[in-house]
Parts: C-alpha cells; sequence; structure tokens
C-alpha cells in the first residue's frame, strides 16, 4: 500500500496528457472550422498548410453573432482558402427568425461553399418541432442563397433524430475517432469531422479537422455557382 501514492500520481499524469489530431491519411481535401474560441487567427499562416477549406461560424439562435465571423470571412477569401458559414440552429427559436439572424451576417459569392445549418440540441423541442424547424430554415436559406445547405450533426445525433429525413442535403458528420462514420439510413457523407484537438500554425490552441469525401474538383462543384446569364436571341 505504501506505493499508492505514486501509482495514482502516475495514473493522473498520463489521464491528464491530451492527444493532438492527427492529419487523416486518404484523403485528398483537407478543412477546418473555426469560430471566436480560436481567437484572432493568421489565416496566412492557415493557408501555407495545405488547408483547402474552412468553415466559420456566423450566428446562433436569434440574435446572437461570432464576434469574429467578419474578420475570418474576410480573412478566407483573401489567402484563398474556400469559406463556408454556419449557423448554430436553437430548436426553441422560430426558424424563420435564425434564418434572418444568419442572412443578415452572412453574404455569399460565387466560389463560397454552401449555408451550413449546425444540429446539435434539442432544447426541450420534440423530435417533430426539430425535424420542422431544420426543415424550415433549411428551405429559406436555399432560397435565399440559391444552393442547397449543408446539415452538420454528430453521428449519435443524426442516427437518433435526423436519419432518413434529409437525404436531399449535402451531409457533415462528426464523429472523433479514426473509422469513418456509418450513418443509420446508409446515406454518403460529404464532410467528416474526425476531431478537435488540431494543430494549426496561426491558430492558437486546438481547432477542428475535417475531410471532404471527395476531390478537389468534386469540392469545387459543391460550392456556390455563378448566376445563370440567360442568352439574348
Amino acid at each position: 500500500m505504501r506505493y499508492l501514492p505514486g501509482f495514482l500520481l502516475l495514473m493522473a499524469v498520463v489521464f491528464s496528457c491530451t492527444h493532438p489530431t492527427v492529419r487523416m491519411k486518404g484523403y485528398e481535401v483537407h478543412g477546418i472550422d473555426v469560430s471566436h474560441h480560436q481567437s484572432r487567427i493568421i489565416w496566412d499562416s492557415v493557408a501555407a498548410q495545405e488547408i483547402h477549406f474552412a468553415f466559420v461560424k456566423a450566428s446562433e439562435g436569434v440574435s446572437l453573432n461570432d464576434s469574429l465571423y467578419c474578420f475570418n470571412w474576410d480573412e478566407m477569401k483573401r489567402v484563398g482558402i474556400r469559406r463556408g458559414a454556419y449557423h448554430f440552429f436553437r430548436p426553441s427559436f422560430p426558424a424563420e427568425e435564425q434564418v434572418e439572424n444568419f442572412a443578415f451576417q452572412v453574404e455569399m459569392a460565387y466560389g463560397d461553399l454552401p449555408p451550413v445549418l449546425d444540429v446539435e440540441v434539442l432544447d426541450g423541442a420534440s423530435k417533430i418541432q426539430l425535424i420542422t424547424g431544420v426543415r424550415t430554415w433549411l428551405y429559406l436559406a436555399e432560397i435565399q442563397y440559391g444552393a442547397k445547405p449543408i446539415l452538420y450533426t454528430n453521428l449519435k445525433f443524426y442516427n437518433r433524430y435526423l436519419a432518413g429525413h434529409f437525404d436531399e442535403y449535402p451531409i457533415w458528420i462528426a464523429r472523433y475517432n479514426s473509422r469513418e462514420p456509418r450513418l443509420a439510413c446508409g446515406r454518403d457523407w460529404q464532410f467528416w469531422q474526425y476531431g478537435n484537438e488540431g494543430k494549426v500554425n496561426g491558430i492558437a490552441g486546438d481547432v477542428d479537422f475535417n475531410v471532404f469525401n471527395g476531390s478537389l474538383s468534386e469540392l469545387e462543384s459543391l460550392c456556390m455557382a455563378p448566376p445563370m446569364i440567360l442568352s439574348q436571341r
């Protein structure tokens, strides 16, 4: 028993150590997602590390806006990283007002990734209320921007609440594992967030790591297209 204190100290050290997320091999297209939690980012440094795309938080609920959204949005364009913006959905608030909050912040252009709806909490809403609200947000955002939004959630939440309901929308799944996520409905994922302790020069602290399920040209085909120009006769 006299060795117990040393043993406990050793175990405390072992379990207190963190293991940074290692970039996933076998994928051509890599990206990150950020918010004000990453503080002010040096995007020139990020762009030099084969980061092909980045999503940034723009808004949440009906009135909250990310304090660093505008800075990140402009900087991503300047350094040439394919950029996207996301809204954190609050099921207890009207979806229509949440779309307005997002649209007030986010003006998208040719080459940007479609808007993203981040769905990962119930906030006391029922499954029916959740699905109805999500469908309303996606529908109104598609009208607003002329592109099908991307739906983000974690694997457990998707399989429990959303599987089989939004197959027409690109899906971005969070699963912190070395094995690809498998969706209960059998559909493919487009984006996979596989870790949240990534290290990137230019970003203080941890950042989420993502991959795209396809080639760089396929990612570009998912981006916002230029307005259709009708030929004149």
